[in-house]
């Protein structure tokens, strides 16, 4: 099987190389902020739903990379008006709490991919220019299923405001058997 390279040529870039990351991890944000630099982009960042907002009503840019969870909201809101102010941007949203539902929200607001972190700036290259009709590689390593159960459980925990009675009926299961699972440790 022959398989295509995706992955990023340096002039492979187009036209208008503006980016704006959007993320409240400063160390994380500072370090894709420089490697997306390197890599040919016009960068600029915020560190919160509201200077993602500013930052895109100011200069649409032709990307965007947002976290899906800030300080003040989701960054949903920030690919929201991202695809109001410039709807052929290629945006990708990262986050550590993987889910369907947020993926399928961030797709519907216009994201192109939805990566988890940390992830490096090639697979954040290789995302915002991917060819559009292109399906992304299977990951390397991806989350077992006890990892996916378990990460289910951490969100819906937190979407109740970590109230585990409110948490253990939304998921059908008996409140004794939720506390055990959220005194263990993550599965790998």
């Amino acid at each position: 099987m022959v398989t295509e390279d995706l992955s990023f040529k340096q002039d492979e870039l187009p036209a208008d190389r503006s980016l704006v990351i959007v993320d409240d991890d400063r160390s994380f944000l500072q370090r894709l902020a420089r490697a997306m630099e390197l890599r040919g982009f016009e960068v600029r960042f915020g560190h919160s739903v509201a200077e993602g907002v500013d930052l895109i009503r100011e200069k649409a840019p032709a990307f965007a990379v947002v976290d899906m969870r800030l300080e003040d909201g989701s960054g949903l809101d920030v690919i929201a008006e991202l695809a109001k102010a410039r709807p052929d941007a290629r945006a990708i949203v990262l986050t550590g709490y993987g889910n369907i539902a947020t993926a399928v929200s961030a797709v519907k607001l216009g994201a192109v991919d939805y990566l988890a972190k940390p992830a490096d700036a090639d697979d954040v290259t290789d995302a915002l220019l991917a060819p559009t009709d292109s399906k992304a590689p299977p990951p390397e390593n991806p989350m077992s299923a006890d990892r996916v159960r378990w990460e289910h459980i951490q969100r819906v925990y937190e979407l109740c405001n970590r109230n585990v009675s409110e948490t253990a009926r939304r998921l059908n299961m008996h409140r004794r058997t939720l506390q055990r699972i959220l005194a263990k440790r993550a599965p790998k």
